[in-house]
């Protein structure tokens, strides 16, 4: 386990030698990227998607990063802070970064350490709907004894403490240009949120959300002969397909990320010979999440929260009837062949965190289902749809728009209906759906429908701010902009004790344990219903070195070290 080992001392890598072959900044000329689901802005402190935080990691930066590997390696400072080097305090309440000498933002002014306090204030605003403050659990106080050290200080001890400002989760944002966009005002910077001032390999040159972003090299980069390239096209939308097609097999773009694409068309995409796929399996969860809430329009401004618990996906028997008649290992053959695996975990990874306790969701069962719902007192009425107390079972099914995830509905509706569940599916865009605006009632966060379909995973290979993403506090909310990773409003006084208590252990095999306890509480519950552990799929063309698949930090976290290959 990396964590141990960094605690203990363990050499990290202290910086990175220039990559061969670079000859001067800009050399490469240009490079095309496809993200099919198009970034909403390059903030993504206010976006819980996966897109923004790979666009975003072309201008801003955490302190450290996590390798390909999941080793964390150091990245605006010169050293991982641990317990041996005296970077971690003996109690295991402060952790000290010391910032790189000559750091500079692409404006060309000095990152301090001022810089690092304000980013913790700003995302740990209550006004501010961040939507990653589950990475700065525990944190009380940031201090700043001098420009290049920044002190970060626990209430508690902290055998983990690399959450805040570690992986692309996290990046660092200039005091100077956010300075008034605390708070309520996040959401109202628009230029500061499309086009933020980093200290990354490049700057934002012009940013149309939910469409494309282009990028020039930054001037003032650490590396005066990276990045290779001297501009950066991001294109944003289409589908997995265009996507897939544009590198493999027309050469249009250099890379394209997340190909959710049925095996053989990804295998006919791949034999073109323009390009090859790259894949990785990390933590990334194919789930359907459960609504807790009423979401109907009469429940007025307490519409998704917890002020209304939902008619009938409140009773655990509803929920369990709705998980047992799911065949994974069908869906996973149909949508991901050799780049998934049926799940019943949320937590499926790293292998030592994976719980045992709930594969019989694997084996369907809807006689058992139909049964539990019979027992419940739900009832079919003569359209064959049950109902109890007047309530009928009928859902509103939502997620983006995928030709795997429209298969995955089409079946999961067929097995639901067996149940006499009515189903209405819906998708959505995937740049709305995964979008940061807080008046749109179209996206995961909102969660304006009764159950919702995506993928989702965290940063690193310690799962300690990612399982904390469920406490009760971390709802989306009216009050905090609609973000949060708590997106079935589930809320239990006895989870958040276990993120408590894992926030204090420091024997692995006690995190280990408490790491499963939260899983299984989640999965027993059924307030969301894993179907496939996914394989991190993308592609580059034949002609872009420099690549590095990485499924525990951003796609294009090396993206300085890109080159054209001749």
């Amino acid at each position: 386990m990396k964590m141990k080992t960094i605690l203990m001392g363990a050499a990290c890598a202290f910086a990175f030698a220039p990559a061969a072959g670079f000859a001067e900044r800009g050399s490469d000329g240009h490079v095309n990227i496809i993200y099919w689901q198009a970034p909403s802005t390059m903030n993504n402190y206010l976006s819980g998607g996966t897109k923004e935080m790979d666009a975003a990691a072309l201008v801003l930066e955490p302190l450290a990063r996590y390798d390909e590997s999941g080793a964390i390696v150091p990245w605006l400072v010169d050293e991982v802070p641990t317990v041996a080097n005296g970077g971690v305090s003996a109690d295991l309440k402060t952790i000290t970064w010391k910032l790189t000498e000559g750091l500079k933002w692409s404006d060309g002014s000095a990152l301090t350490s001022a810089d690092v306090k304000f980013t913790w204030e700003y995302c740990t605003n209550p006004d501010g709907g961040c939507a990653n403050s589950n990475y700065y659990e525990d944190v009380i106080s940031v201090d700043t004894p001098d420009g290049l050290t920044a002190v970060v200080t626990f209430g508690v001890a902290k055998p983990f403490p690399y959450g805040p400002f570690v992986g692309g989760n996290t990046p660092i944002i200039q005091m100077a240009q956010f300075a008034d966009c605390v708070g309520a005002k996040a959401q109202e910077c628009t230029t500061e949120n499309f086009n933020p001032i980093g200290t990354g390999p490049f700057m934002v040159s012009d940013f149309r959300p939910n469409d494309v972003i282009t990028f020039k090299a930054n001037p003032n980069y650490r590396d005066p002969n990276k990045p290779a390239f001297a501009t950066v096209t991001f294109k944003g939308g289409g589908d997995a397909t265009a996507a897939g097609r544009a590198v493999l097999e027309t050469g249009e773009f250099d890379y394209a990320w997340n190909l959710q694409l049925a095996p053989d068309v990804l295998a006919s995409m791949a034999a073109k010979g323009k390009g090859q796929v790259v894949s990785g399996f990390g933590s990334s969860v194919e789930r359907i999440m459960v609504n807790m809430t009423d979401v109907r329009p009469e429940m007025g401004e307490t519409r998704g929260t917890r002020a209304n618990p939902h008619p009938f996906l409140s009773d655990i028997k509803v929920r369990k009837a709705l998980s047992m008649a799911i065949d994974r290992a069908l869906l996973t053959e149909i949508g991901y062949g050799a780049t998934g695996k049926p799940t019943c975990n949320v937590l499926p990874a790293p292998a030592i965190y994976a719980s045992t306790a709930n594969d019989a969701c694997l084996t369907q069962d809807i006689a058992a289902a139909n049964a539990l719902l019979d027992e419940a007192g739900y009832a079919r009425g003569g359209d064959g749809i049950r109902a109890k107390d007047g309530v009928r079972l009928s859902v509103l099914y939502q997620t983006s728009t995928n030709a795997v995830r429209q298969d995955y509905q089409a079946l999961v509706k067929q097995w639901w209906n067996e149940l006499g569940v009515e189903v209405e599916l819906r998708n959505i865009s995937a740049s709305v759906f995964f979008g940061s605006d807080p008046g749109s009632n179209d996206t995961f966060q909102k969660f304006f429908a009764d159950v919702e379909m995506y993928t989702n995973n965290f940063s690193g290979t310690d799962p300690e701010s990612y399982m904390a993403g469920w406490k009760c506090d971390q709802a989306p909310t009216p009050e905090n902009q609609w973000q949060g990773n708590n997106m079935p409003r589930f809320c239990s006084a006895d989870y958040d004790a276990l993120v408590g208590e894992m926030a204090v252990t420091g024997d692995i095999d006690k995190r280990i344990t408490l790491a499963k306890a939260m899983n299984d509480m989640l999965m027993q519950d059924y307030v969301m219903l894993p179907i496939t552990h996914r394989s991190d799929v993308s592609a580059h063309s034949n002609t872009l070195g420099g690549v590095k698949m990485n499924v525990w930090d951003s796609e294009t976290w090396n993206i300085a070290d890109w080159t054209r290959v001749k």
